[in-house]
């Protein structure tokens, strides 16, 4: 094996690692709320979320608690010149904020 295949395969072998670290972090977060159900405006665009206590949240408020930590399976990221919502990828897209119930 040559060094750029060996310093790959240690990239590689790290961000495996990091991501199970990052599960088990997100894991052990007990207090944190899932988003269960959306409700859409007419043009599709999420505008509302209620997590499973049955709180309902506005998109402002779900940007606030998913930047502090308190919404499971969220992510900010910053896009279009503002903060957008996003499902953690995890590749199972039955789970992405979009192809949530609607409340």
């Amino acid at each position: 094996m040559d060094r750029f295949e060996e310093v790959f395969n240690q990239y590689k072998n790290k961000a495996d690692q990091d991501e199970i670290n990052a599960e088990i972090s997100t894991d052990m977060k007990t207090n944190q709320e899932k988003i269960i159900a959306v409700r859409k405006n007419d043009d599709g665009d999420l505008i509302a979320f209620q997590t499973e206590s049955g709180r309902q949240l506005d998109y402002m408020q779900v940007l606030s608690e998913a930047r502090d930590g308190r919404l499971a399976h969220v992510d900010v990221f910053h896009k279009y010149g503002r903060d957008i919502l996003r499902s953690e990828p995890d590749g199972d897209k039955s789970n992405n904020l979009d192809s949530l119930p609607e409340f």
